[in-house]
């Protein structure tokens, strides 16, 4: 007779459920499951796992009064439930308890344990002083999707050079535009990962995600690019950042890691008690990092160039800062189309501020000059015609 006995209940959040569901996927690899308490410490101590480079122990360590209660009291065997939001998403079966100093495990991810670092902070919020290790299985169709939609589009298209670019797009700007199609020079295929925090900063996922697909679907050839989204959980953070991002990408079937020369990841870090960089690590993940310079617009060149190919001064140039931009967008002002590509600009700003002119219509026949029929036009047709009487020189 089979027993009535509920599993108890281990409460996660949807951000721990994403991490968990990568590395059941094995998209992590070689990391494939909760480490143990003697794997979690020589992991900390020597960065590596299993021969292959990897910053910090992969652990569970959810808090609060209630899962502490439970992990405390856990018997080796027992199967508890996983739930987030009040609904079970997976079970883990017991074989190990042990606890962790969230402090140590702070550093370990973002090099710091500075509760005014911004990283540092949601996590405290979330990270328990209790492991739990055994095997688990969760259900978190979006990691299946993403890897389906991958291979399908690499089978289809026959593409055997895969370059893979992950992207904040925050907002989507001219440097994003040249970095993609230098990459695509070279690439079969070009797989972007568009980050998707648990903790919005700026434009939220939907409206980065459709700026950036107005740009690949009427600026780019088709089948060559594929947007992904990518949730960007805790583990991705701090200095360690490049090196899972490669792993990642490695794992999604990509032959190459597209970064930028000014990445905070591509810097040195400490490993195995010596200076190295990510270009050591990446020899042993077996995925190229390609980088690629920092762009800017000259206005002697007129156009965009790189700071190792334009002879020109510091006076002469545009930078592409994405948080300057981003306060032009949110005050409602369309950023020159040197920045941001006017389709771009005007995608963004009729998503921020949906109905914002009262007589639109009116406005676009008494402003803009067209066919002379009475068409009714959308908030970012109007704003596309607006950028394009910004871009009139006569007058100017």
């Amino acid at each position: 007779m089979a027993s009535s006995r509920k599993n108890r209940p281990i409460y996660i959040d949807t951000e721990a459920l994403s991490t968990l569901a990568l590395v059941q996927a094995g998209l992590l690899s070689p990391i494939t499951k909760l480490m143990d308490g003697k794997t979690a410490t020589e992991v900390d101590a020597t960065k590596i796992y299993k021969g292959f480079p990897y910053p910090f122990a992969f652990v569970l360590a959810p808090k609060g009064k209630r899962n502490r209660e439970i992990l405390v009291t856990a018997e080796r065997g027992e199967v508890l439930d996983l739930v987030v939001k009040g609904k079970k998403v997976g079970e883990i079966t017991v074989e190990e308890t042990f606890e962790i100093d969230p402090k140590e495990r702070l550093v370990n991810i973002y090099g710091t344990s500075d509760p005014n670092h911004p990283g540092v902070k949601n996590t405290i919020a979330r990270l328990g002083d209790i492991a739990v290790s055994g095997p688990y299985h969760v259900d978190y169709p979006l990691i299946e999707d993403n890897i389906k939609r991958i291979r399908n589009i690499v089978e289809h298209t026959g593409a055997r050079k895969v370059s893979a670019m992950m992207l904040a797009a925050n907002p989507f700007n001219r440097a994003h535009e040249r970095m993609i199609r230098q990459t695509l020079n070279g690439s079969d295929l070009l797989v972007i990962f568009l980050r998707k925090p648990f903790t919005e900063d700026g434009l939220r996922y939907d409206i980065r995600y459709n700026a950036l697909s107005t740009f690949i679907d009427n600026f780019l050839p088709k089948n060559k690019v594929l947007v992904v989204p990518f949730e960007n959980t805790y583990i991705f953070a701090g200095y360690n950042e490049l090196i899972l991002d490669a792993l990642l990408a490695k794992n999604y079937g990509c032959n190459e890691l597209v970064v930028g020369k000014n990445h905070a990841g591509l810097g040195l870090y400490y490993d195995k008690n010596r200076l190295s960089t990510i270009f050591d690590s990446s020899r042993q993940l077996d995925i190229t990092i390609t980088t690629v310079d920092e762009y800017l617009y000259c206005n002697v060149c007129k156009t965009l160039v790189s700071i190792q190919t334009c002879p020109h001064g510091e006076h002469h140039h545009t930078h592409y800062h994405s948080d300057s931009i981003l306060k032009l967008i949110e005050s409602g002002l369309m950023p020159p189309a040197i920045l941001v590509r006017k389709e771009v600009s005007a995608n963004i700003l009729a998503a921020l501020f949906p109905d914002r002119f009262e007589h639109l219509q009116e406005m676009y026949q008494l402003l803009m000059s067209g066919s002379g029929l009475l068409e009714r036009q959308s908030e970012e047709q109007f704003y596309i015609k607006l950028a394009e009487l910004y871009q009139t020189t006569s007058l100017t």
